[in-house]
């Protein structure tokens, strides 16, 4: 294989893995949206309910194309409170079934599950394990774009990397340093942006809290800072601190975005960090 075909496959790996990495984080965040099926009228009907919303605008829960049957009502409260549950029955529009439910603050939390009825059929939906919200600021697309490409490029880089080393494919020295600045523009200058918009804050990880996703950020970038030290004389490369820091960053996406995050506790008014945005992710961690 010669020089051209071998550095066409090294980047085809590194880009499959990139993206399978990407999709993965992002199918198993705690804010993605949850589906359920309900059988209306013995049809499935399917539907998704929402785990993150911005403040800036109104919070309408909507399912859409609702079967004309079907009615019910959200059953909500804050969380994590032992308020008494609020119900807000569904409107109709059109084909679509709409509750207008209560804004809250950033990092504030809503539990909510729904009891729709189909006839004499009542079905409820969520109503054991409640689906999570949370609340955040509208973070300006001038800083989200760039946040989000340099993030990606940090992995592919830093993939890049791994797989060249693997290979003994001695330009992984360039690619390595290009992780180190990506890494540094996304997550520790344009990251900390991000949560200030989102959530009031600019750092809240290590020492200041325990937001999973700012300590991982921050780990992953020590160690790429030490690799990147260790191969600074090219007449000394040490590739297995390369290696060890292109795992340490995959196995970093691999941990779902925003778990442990920034969390409003009602009962002082404060934003605290360190909590699951689902219980449920718990079963990841296991």
């Amino acid at each position: 294989m010669n020089q051209k075909s071998k550095s066409a496959l090294l980047w085809t790996l590194a880009i499959v893995v990139t993206v399978t990495s990407a999709i993965y984080q992002r199918s198993t965040g705690p804010t993605k949206p949850v589906s359920f099926t309900v059988e209306v009228g013995n049809e499935p009907y399917r539907f998704s309910l929402k785990r993150s919303h911005v403040i800036t605008r109104d919070f309408i829960l909507r399912l859409e194309d609702a079967p004309s049957r079907l009615e019910g009502k959200v059953v909500y409260r804050r969380y994590p409170t032992n308020e008494k549950w609020t119900e807000k029955d569904f409107l109709r529009a059109g084909n679509d079934l709409t509750a207008r439910l209560p804004i809250q603050p950033p990092a504030g939390k809503m539990e909510y599950y729904l009891v729709l009825t189909d006839g004499d059929q009542v079905l409820e939906p969520a109503a054991n394990d409640p689906v999570i919200i949370r609340f955040r600021g509208d973070v300006p697309a001038i800083f989200m774009i760039p946040h989000i490409l340099f993030m990606f490029a940090a992995m592919l880089f830093s993939n890049l990397t791994g797989i060249m080393v693997l290979f003994k494919y001695p330009a992984y020295r360039r690619y390595m340093k290009l992780t180190f600045w990506t890494l540094l523009v996304g997550g520790l200058i344009l990251g900390p942006v991000i949560q200030n918009y989102a959530f009031g804050d600019l750092w809240t990880g290590w020492p200041l809290g325990r937001d999973l996703t700012d300590n991982k950020t921050l780990v992953a970038f020590l160690i790429w800072g030490l690799a990147l030290f260790t191969n600074r004389n090219p007449d000394k490369p040490r590739p297995g601190f390369a290696l060890l820091a292109s795992f340490v960053l995959l196995l970093v996406y691999f941990i779902p975005h925003s778990m442990m995050g920034s969390e409003l506790d009602y009962s002082t008014g404060e934003v605290v960090t360190g909590f699951l945005q689902n219980p449920a992710c718990l079963l990841f961690m296991q």
